[in-house]
């Protein structure tokens, strides 16, 4: 792939435009979206599979109330009654479901809500997905974090009382390789006691060589289980191979990884199936992988930098619960995280009911903890992936976590 990092005075470069407008408007210029690459590992699963398969035939305007009724009768949720409680005719019983999933909820997980917070420590990508802000022919401040500023932030973070840390890079292996990564894992086990990653999908030896870096689990957006969809939104880069995305969290198990996330961005496609075939993702995994920590997210899309386009509301926040309860009841001993896309109101709410992880003290730029944190000014800083909603402190979420009668949770893992 061509050179995207390089602007001029006003912006993308002539040559970057006329590329860009091409990829937009000629999608035989468009590399096969369903071809793997040559550094690109394919491994022996039917899980993808057995999930299309699913998605294809899921027809959720077939379930009648009925259908819902007896679905919520039942003690065990199976895959048809998954599809039920994701139906139109499920949303009348949302609060027969959230009461439901309140009690599964509390059964496996207790009264408790984990706390962590990402951190971004390069925005630099190799992709052009339209929808989001890191992609590579959105004009933005750019920045890579080196080791000494990482540690620096790490240290901010970690002083805050945080002992859960998510490291994020964009999806360029040019300018975030896979030591790079690693080198940020081991600082982050000087200061945290659980480290997880968000990156751009590897093979089963670079996970392999993360685990041993340090890193317990592995968070991968399929962003829309719909291949035909996704291939309109992923227009360049790596990322634009669905299946070698699709098969990455089987990849990082494979490298010995403890826990994996995943999740479809809901909004991006049709946010039913999409979450159908995220639920399904996470049940043929932990069947296949029984010691695996199985983890869902639930992100909506959220504006980003120079696009006003995106409408973050075409799935709607009962709609959002109701695809939670769906989750909650399918895989009771799922984690469930809700990020700070979603408003304090939702968390504050959704907690109590079925989500078991929420983000605190978050910023999505680069190199801005500190300023963010402590109110220290620092020109030196990226732009941000995306707007977040709930912007509370560590602290902040802490006090109101407790205040809502729940038992916030640093970290229940120790290495021995």
């Amino acid at each position: 792939m061509e050179n995207n990092f390089l602007f001029d005075s006003e912006g993308l470069s002539e040559e970057a435009l006329k590329r860009k407008h091409k990829l937009e408007n000629d999608p035989s210029c468009r590399t096969d979206h369903m071809k793997y690459m040559d550094d690109q590992e394919q491994i022996k699963s039917d899980i993808l599979e057995k999930v299309m398969a699913q998605f294809d035939s899921y027809d959720y305007n077939a379930y009648t109330a009925l259908d819902v009724s007896r679905a919520l009768q039942k003690n065990t949720i199976g895959v048809e009654e998954f599809k039920a409680l994701l139906s139109p005719a499920a949303e009348p019983f949302l609060e027969q479901m959230a009461e439901r999933a309140r009690i599964e909820t509390r059964k496996h997980f207790g009264n408790t809500v984990y706390l962590f917070t990402p951190l971004y420590i390069a925005n630099y990508c190799e992709n052009y997905c339209v929808y989001c802000g890191f992609n590579c022919y959105n004009h933005i401040r750019r920045m890579k974090l080196s080791m000494e500023q990482i540690e620096h932030e790490m240290k901010v973070i970690a002083d805050s009382g945080m002992e859960e840390i998510l490291i994020l890079t964009g999806e360029s292996k040019t300018m975030s390789d896979v030591k790079y990564i690693g080198e940020a894992c081991k600082l982050a086990r000087k200061y945290f006691r659980m480290v997880g990653v968000e990156i751009y999908p590897v093979n089963v030896e670079d996970y392999k060589y993360l685990h041993e870096c340090g890193v317990d689990y592995v968070t991968v957006f399929q962003e829309t289980y719909d291949n035909v969809k996704y291939e309109t939104l992923h227009l360049a880069g790596h990322k634009r191979v669905w299946p070698y995305r699709f098969e990455a969290q089987e990849r990082a198990l494979m490298g010995g990884m403890r826990g994996i996330a995943g999740s479809a961005l809901l909004g991006l496609s049709d946010f039913r199936k999409d979450a159908l075939a995220t639920g399904l993702h996470m049940y043929y995994l932990q069947r296949k992988y029984p010691h695996a920590e199985i983890s869902l997210s639930c992100p909506r899309l959220r504006p980003i930098v120079n696009n006003d386009k995106i409408n973050h509301m075409d799935v709607g926040e009962r709609q959002l619960c109701q695809v939670l309860c769906a989750y909650r009841l399918f895989l009771p001993f799922a984690g469930i995280t809700v990020s700070s896309r979603e408003t304090k109101s939702f968390r504050d709410g959704i907690v109590k009911i079925a989500a078991t992880k929420i983000s605190a003290g978050v910023s999505t730029g680069i190199g801005d903890h500190e300023s963010k944190y402590t109110g220290k000014e620092n020109e030196n800083e990226g732009d941000e992936q995306f707007e977040i909603a709930d912007t509370r402190s560590f602290d902040t979420m802490y006090k109101d976590m407790s205040e809502e009668g729940l038992q916030p949770v640093l970290n229940d893992y120790l290495y021995v």
